[in-house]
């Protein structure tokens, strides 16, 4: 697929609000269109009419004027991609509404993510691959061609992130561990003027991080220490990105039933979109300091894996009551927190991981949840989410769950059961903060689908990877 600016395809697609459907040129077709009630501009809806005898138009549907949103622009474009992919369209020329509330170049934005969206795949282990049919895209437009151009390429270089996390998530156990994990950062982000640090295991043990040590004794596969620095302003302190990066999770000794590890691949979701929000922004060439953490490992069972009821230490010095062994990721969490706080000069910190079931109850499977020491931050995230159309919401943090965060016989428990699981989670991870602004999201949910829905593909959807760039952008 290829998307510019400047020429006539050899398909017309109008997008259009509901209700307002014209055409100049095809008064007729509109018409008849009209007549009928074959396109009316409902969100999402196509007319084509296509072929020796046709128009060659695309009515494309936004929905209400007065309601239609990005995400509105978004679906219509991936839908768009997808008819004309399934009718072996070749060229296509975009055509724009008379805009409400927005400006040409942004419309052109979340259309062309539309399109690209709609070409993601990942069949990667099948036998025959089906081969994707290329269209080319043009927008018809006077309006800044240069400026519009830049935008398209940076939707380009963001969505290219976005599949690289999809990529990653998606691979499966067997050919993605903690060292290929490593390997993966550096092959996509070296090229691109990010350094990248692999610790191996007694570099980790120097720095004292056995909480992490602890949750990976019980796998063969060596645990990787991750540091990606972006630093192209040197007089700029760096918001700091820290994923989980679980790359497979059996539970340990509080072991999954099967159908609970059928996806358990996931659970490094967290740290692949690290990784995929450090390309978009270094392939974009942002003057924005970032540096991503990950502490990679498996939790897996072994005569030497961690137990429920084990203390174990951390880098802070903290000790950690194991209550249960499936509630790894905020253990591992805990040394790559401390590290950002202590080790990198870091402005903010946000981290993200699929980290609770609990979170997934009461957000459902769309919805980020937050857990914050600094309500600013904390909005200034959610503003990247509403501009990249990724629904985020803040948890409620009281003092009785501080209380159930605290340990008997070590300083904090790393499970408190399922009442109120996510905020606990996200106040066991401010323990280890150092009081640096902070933001934990729990994208358990929808970093991961069981199906197809909206433009978001089945398995790995890729988010937040575009609420960490647009955040990181705008910082």
């Amino acid at each position: 697929m290829s998307i510019t600016i400047g020429k006539e395809g050899a398909v017309q697609a109008i997008f259009t609000y509901q209700g307002e459907i014209q055409d100049e040129m095809n008064l007729q077709l509109v018409e008849y269109v009209k007549d009928h009630q074959l396109f009316t501009g409902k969100k999402g809806e196509i007319f084509t009419d296509l072929g020796p005898n046709g128009a060659n138009q695309a009515f494309v549907g936004l929905g209400e004027k007065e309601t239609s949103d990005a995400q509105a622009f978004r679906l219509a474009a991936f839908q768009l991609a997808k008819k004309m992919e399934q009718l072996k369209v070749s060229e296509v020329a975009i055509h724009l509404p008379t805009l409400v509330n927005l400006c040409t170049c942004r419309s052109v934005g979340y259309i062309t993510e539309g399109l690209i969206q709609a070409t993601y795949t990942f069949e990667a282990y099948k036998s025959e691959q089906k081969p994707l049919f290329e269209t080319n895209y043009f927008f018809v437009t006077d309006h800044k061609p240069e400026k519009v151009q830049k935008r398209i390429e940076e939707v380009t270089k963001l969505m290219e992130g976005v599949f690289l996390t999809r990529d990653l998530v998606n691979t499966p156990p067997v050919d993605m561990d903690p060292e290929t994990l490593a390997d993966a950062a550096k092959q996509t982000l070296e090229p691109l003027g990010v350094q990248v640090e692999v610790l191996t295991r007694p570099e980790i043990e120097e720095l004292g991080m056995e909480a992490f040590l602890s949750v990976a004794r019980g796998s063969k596969k060596e645990p990787r220490f991750i540091v990606m620095k972006y630093l192209p302003n040197p007089d700029q302190k760096a918001i700091a990105l820290v994923g989980k990066g679980i790359t497979y999770d059996s539970g340990g000794y509080a072991l999954k039933p099967a159908k609970g590890m059928e996806h358990m691949k996931n659970d490094m979701a967290g740290s692949a979109s690290v990784i995929g929000a450090m390309y978009a922004v270094a392939s974009n060439q942002l003057d924005k300091n970032v540096v991503g953490v990950i502490a990679a490992c498996e939790n897996l069972i072994s005569g030497d894996a961690y137990k429920n009821g084990d203390i174990i230490g951390s880098m802070k010095g903290t000790s950690i009551e194991v209550i249960n062994t499936d509630a790894e990721g905020r253990i591992t969490l805990a040394d790559s927190l401390y590290y950002a706080a202590t080790e990198i000069d870091s402005e903010v910190i946000i981290d993200l991981a699929t980290l609770t079931g609990a979170c997934v109850v009461g957000l459902s499977d769309y919805i980020t949840g937050l857990v914050t020491n600094n309500d600013a931050l904390c909005t200034s995230l959610r503003v990247a989410g509403d501009v990249s159309g990724e629904y985020l919401w803040p948890l409620p943090v009281v003092d009785e769950l501080r209380e159930q965060v605290k340990g008997k016989l070590g300083d904090l428990v790393n499970s408190t059961g399922k009442p109120g699981g996510a905020m606990t989670a996200g106040i066991f991870l401010e323990e280890f903060v150092e009081g640096k602004p902070w933001v934990h999201m729990d994208i358990a949910g929808p970093a991961f689908a069981s199906g197809a829905y909206s433009y978001l593909p089945d398995g790995a959807s890729g988010i937040p990877v575009k609420t960490l760039y647009h955040f990181i952008k705008q910082a």
